[in-house]
């Protein structure tokens, strides 16, 4: 668990550092700031995606990510996890919200949410760290993630720090079910897995960038789908 705490720890004072620096800058340069932070993970999110062309991947694998995406978007619209996850923010937004019932709390929550916890660096470090006690993965992710707290705190408000929260929660339960994985996880299942990740990543950017919100949070049953449909394959 202490990659996970330290991802944790990253956030809270990349969170802290960044409403404390935001406050004072212009409105302009929060917007550079966050189209900044848009285009680095639109970068991240084409790395990720393009994990399907691995060597240890097949002609098959875009078709399980296509699979996947479409599958888990479905389903999440269905579930309305989107949906969730914003009434949670809002719950707190609510409350916190100044006399003018304005706040920035609901989209920091969610945005960084996804942001830090869809993508392969989040499930292979946290197994890395769950079987054999080797945080090294997470501690580059959590450097990662307290510089993104930071650009999108200066941005968004304190409401990026909740989401240290949903860290804690999703890296800290599979590091402490590291062992279901250690086996499923491997070689093209991991690959779509990373694929699927990094097109949700994209989504991700296309908010930030203001271009379009595509609901990213509706997708987050890709990242479960799309492995699924390489071991159910794999069983005929």
């Amino acid at each position: 668990m202490l990659g996970t705490l330290i991802n944790v720890g990253t956030v809270v004072t990349g969170t802290a550092i960044g409403v404390s620096v935001g406050s004072r800058l212009p409105r302009r340069i929060q917007e550079r700031v966050l189209a900044g932070l848009g285009m680095i993970t639109l970068v991240i999110g084409v790395d990720l995606a393009l994990a399907w062309g691995r060597d240890d991947t097949s002609t098959s694998t875009p078709l399980y990510v296509l699979g996947g995406v479409l599958a888990g978007g479905v389903v999440g619209e269905a579930l309305g996890i989107e949906r969730r996850l914003e009434a949670l923010g809002d719950r707190v937004q609510a409350r916190l919200a100044g006399g003018d019932g304005h706040s920035t709390v609901s989209e920091g929550f969610v945005t960084a949410s996804l942001l830090f916890c869809v993508g392969s660096l989040t499930v292979v470090g946290s197994i890395q760290d769950g079987l054999t006690g080797d945080y090294e993965t997470l501690a580059t992710k959590a450097v990662l993630d307290g510089f993104a707290s930071v650009a999108l705190a200066a941005a968004l408000g304190w409401g990026v720090g909740l989401a240290a929260i949903t860290v804690l929660v999703v890296q800290g339960s599979i590091t402490l079910a590291a062992g279901l994985f250690e086996d499923i996880l491997v070689g093209e299942a991991l690959a779509v897995m990373t694929s699927a990740g990094g097109v949700t990543i994209i989504g991700i950017a296309l908010k930030l960038l203001d271009v379009k919100d595509v609901k990213v949070g509706n997708f987050l049953p890709a990242l479960v789908i799309a492995p699924a449909l390489v071991g159910l394959v794999s069983l005929f």
